[in-house]
């Protein structure tokens, strides 16, 4: 299992974009921080059947992401 304050600084930076993504009748939730550090999420509502959820998701989600936690490798939908 991946770092337990790793995994905590995901959730954190993933509360920030939430709002964001509830505004547009969205969510999202982790699904898990991979031992190589990838970040599993799953996109909910209208972000998961949106054409844009890849864009929002490397865009918008990874990016604030990598920015709270820099040694994460990537994020991806689940």
């Amino acid at each position: 299992m991946a770092n337990d304050e790793i995994k905590k600084r995901v959730s954190d930076a993933i509360e920030v974009v939430r709002p964001y993504l509830q505004n547009d009748g969205g969510d999202i939730s982790l699904v898990e921080v991979t031992d190589d550090l990838v970040v599993k999420v799953k996109l909910l509502g209208a972000c998961g059947s949106c054409p844009y959820s890849i864009m929002t998701l490397k865009q918008g989600v990874e990016q604030a992401i990598r920015r709270d936690v820099p040694e994460i490798k990537e994020v991806v939908s689940v």
